[in-house]
């Protein structure tokens, strides 16, 4: 495990190999896999789990309810959300659920609204806003986000 030494890393639920770069932040409670590439000018909430061999991209925040699995790939200012309906100083009694699942891949500039899953191995393209569901292998682009095509599964 690398971490930076002008990161603030709270947590200690970091695998093996993973390195955090500068001015990133990673609260107590958050999990994060092995091999896990996490860029600069990041942060990362306490109710976060993040698998095995993911790449987050710098200027990306992974607020609470968060569900990353293995090989997923996060590009750079990725905006991901969790309350539908947000106040200054409401918070709901428990954050919505996000989930990415094994191998997606998520384009530069996106936002995920929150409730939504990614489907396995699905990409989403640069500037796409995800309003619901990306079905496995799939390729969604636009605002809002619509299914352009399916990539071969492996």
């Amino acid at each position: 495990m690398m971490i930076h030494p002008l990161s603030d890393v709270q947590s200690i639920n970091i695998g093996s190999d993973t390195r955090i770069w500068q001015f990133s932040v990673v609260l107590k409670g958050a999990v994060i896999g092995n091999n896990c590439n996490v860029c600069a000018h990041t942060l990362i909430e306490n109710d976060v789990v993040i698998g095995n061999n993911v790449t987050i991209k710098s200027g990306v925040y992974l607020w609470d309810g968060l569900r990353i699995e293995d090989y997923v790939f996060i590009g750079p200012c990725v905006a991901f959300t969790n309350d539908k309906a947000p106040r200054s100083k409401q918070y709901p009694k428990a954050f919505l659920t996000t989930t990415v699942k094994k191998g997606a891949s998520i384009g530069a500039n996106a936002t995920i609204l929150p409730g939504v899953t990614l489907g396995e191995y699905c990409m989403v393209g640069a500037g796409a806003v995800v309003t619901k569901d990306v079905p496995a292998y799939a390729v969604v682009v636009g605002n809002p986000a619509t299914v352009v095509r399916f990539l071969e599964k492996k």
